[in-house]
């Protein structure tokens, strides 16, 4: 999937791009705004940027991940080098103590990921901050033309650029819990 960033400072002029995106088959887990108008965002019924996507936790915690297998690797080979894996105790402490350090460095590295903006949103800060509204879609190839004929009846959007997008399958599993949810409640 491909993301997708456009720059508007007409909340209306979103809405109608997300309703016709929507309406030619782009779900609306695809769609997004990033803006510190929350509540206005809310009133037109666009689908705002979640709190935990504002932050770099996945992105740090895959950090912590790229650190901490090596250290796991570490105790691992460590414990069998050092012959301490033929203890009566066996491999059994040093899988556990190998699991509990790789867990450390995700859980140390989503720590440092709350504190920090996401990395993707880093560029549109100043533009936020002076009350701009940041619209991405996240689209796959085949639905990049259904995008770019909705957007050149949008003369207001400035295009701010591509990025990467969220993997196909989360975008699917939130598509599938939504429409569970719709279901649900009747």
């Amino acid at each position: 999937m491909n993301r997708h960033y456009y720059i508007s400072d007409n909340l209306d002029d979103l809405e109608a791009v997300e309703n016709e995106l929507e309406a030619n088959g782009i779900n609306t887990e695809q769609i997004h705004v990033l803006s510190e108008q929350v509540a206005d965002v809310e009133e037109h019924h666009l689908h705002e940027v979640n709190s935990l996507m504002k932050q770099d936790v996945v992105h740090s915690g895959e950090i912590g991940a790229v650190v901490g297998l090596p250290l796991a690797a570490l105790v691992l080979g460590g414990a069998y080098w050092l012959g301490w894996t033929e203890s009566a105790a066996g491999w059994m402490p040093f899988i556990f103590l190998a699991i509990i350090i790789f867990g450390f460095c995700i859980w140390e590295g989503g720590f440092f990921g709350i504190q920090v903006p996401n990395a993707h949103f880093r560029n549109f800060k100043q533009m936020v901050e002076e009350g701009k509204h940041i619209f991405f879609v996240d689209v796959e190839p085949n639905q990049e033309p259904i995008l770019d004929r909705v957007i050149e009846h949008h003369p207001t959007l400035t295009v701010a650029g591509t990025g990467t997008a969220a993997p196909h399958w989360t975008v699917a599993w939130q598509h599938k819990w939504h429409q569970f949810k719709r279901v649900i409640s009747g």
